[in-house]
């Protein structure tokens, strides 16, 4: 029997929820979140600040215990299962689609220690400080998603999260600080790949040069990068070149053939192919819609 997707357009076309398209979702409610009570994959990622009581759930068969001003991650392509509100429990989550995520973080540095650390701890606990912070930025960001009248709420909605990520960031930084915890070797090799792709994407989308940059091959590199991060070296690459493509067909004035020549493709007709492939639609499409 195949998993079933759990995705935020399954949620929005419930009705009644803060939401941009099908990218973004708040519940302000932690006990409302239709976390399943049967196994199922995520395709989003998603984010959690646990107020008050106490919250049960597993993520890849690993139970997970949420107690007031804990954190919680949960990256897409994790099975969620045995979701159990305490009767308490109040907090907030937001929801986003990979896409969208990943438009946020691309001006994000050292995003490759927060994925790791999201990983290895998807719940961790914030200061009270921290907790109040994280509030405030939820109440904002859904303040200006319920603007439907506002023409730029979504890339505010965008900035505003990546500032909140940037907090989160900052949090897991002062935790790794209390760690006297090495990274493995497969953990390195992860983390100098990401910081490649974020400095080359533009120019470099072969797996084979990343394995050449590393002195590893890229048979080596992608089954390392699989074991550590549950996604190829190509999903990454794709990931960081698809968010750059969007921001600049939504945010400048260039052409799709200067796009092309400024990320390294053939020519503009490629870059057509290879973005439809991604997102669904041409690039004058999207820069439309």
């Amino acid at each position: 029997m195949e998993l079933t997707n759990s995705s935020i357009a399954d949620i929005v076309a419930r009705g009644n929820v803060s939401h941009i398209d099908n990218d973004l979702l708040l519940f302000d409610d932690f006990t409302r979140f239709p976390m399943p009570t049967g196994a199922r994959r995520t395709n989003d990622i998603i984010v959690g600040l646990c107020l008050q009581g106490v919250s049960r759930y597993t993520s890849n068969t690993v139970s997970h215990i949420v107690h007031a001003n804990d954190a919680m991650i949960i990256p897409d392509g994790q099975v969620v299962d045995a979701y159990v509100p305490g009767s308490d429990s109040a907090g907030l989550v937001l929801m986003m689609s990979r896409e969208f995520f990943y438009d946020v973080v691309s001006d994000i540095h050292e995003l490759s220690s927060l994925i790791l650390f999201s990983r290895s701890h998807p719940v961790f606990s914030l200061t009270a400080d921290e907790s109040r912070n994280m509030v405030s930025y939820f109440r904002l960001i859904r303040e200006k998603v319920d603007d439907a009248d506002n023409h730029f709420r979504r890339d505010v909605a965008r900035h505003l999260i990546a500032a909140m990520i940037c907090e989160l960031g900052s949090a897991i930084d002062r935790i790794y600080s209390g760690y006297d915890k090495k990274q493995t070797r497969a953990e390195m090799i992860f983390t100098d790949f990401i910081r490649l792709v974020e400095n080359n994407y533009k120019q470099e989308r072969r797996v084979c040069w990343y394995g050449e940059q590393m002195c590893i091959t890229p048979k080596y590199l992608s089954e390392t990068v699989k074991q550590v991060s549950k996604r190829t070296p190509n999903d990454w690459i794709d990931s960081y070149v698809v968010a750059e493509l969007r921001v600049q067909l939504k945010n400048t004035t260039k052409s799709v053939k200067e796009i092309a020549r400024d990320m390294n493709f053939p020519n503009q007709s490629f870059l057509g192919k290879y973005f439809k492939e991604h997102v669904g639609m041409s690039p004058l499409s999207y820069r439309k819609s």
